[in-house]
């Protein structure tokens, strides 16, 4: 008889190559909501970091006004 339980053709995920990705995504959704989507909800800490997303946005070619 065969064994049905673990077909040698099926490779498994190497985990330690998709560590730094599981870093790196929810990061870059981060910072990408905050220039993208932020319009002065969580950019409170003055006029420069408002106007840094504000440029981020253009830059992207996102419009905002």
């Amino acid at each position: 008889m065969s064994d049905l339980t673990t077909p040698s053709s099926v490779s498994s995920i190497p985990f330690p190559r998709l560590r730094p990705w599981l870093a790196v995504v929810p990061l870059l959704l981060i910072v990408g909501y905050l220039v993208l989507m932020d319009n002065g909800a969580l950019s409170q800490a003055g006029p420069f970091l408002h106007e840094l997303m504000h440029d981020g946005r253009h830059l992207l070619g996102v419009p905002c006004h």
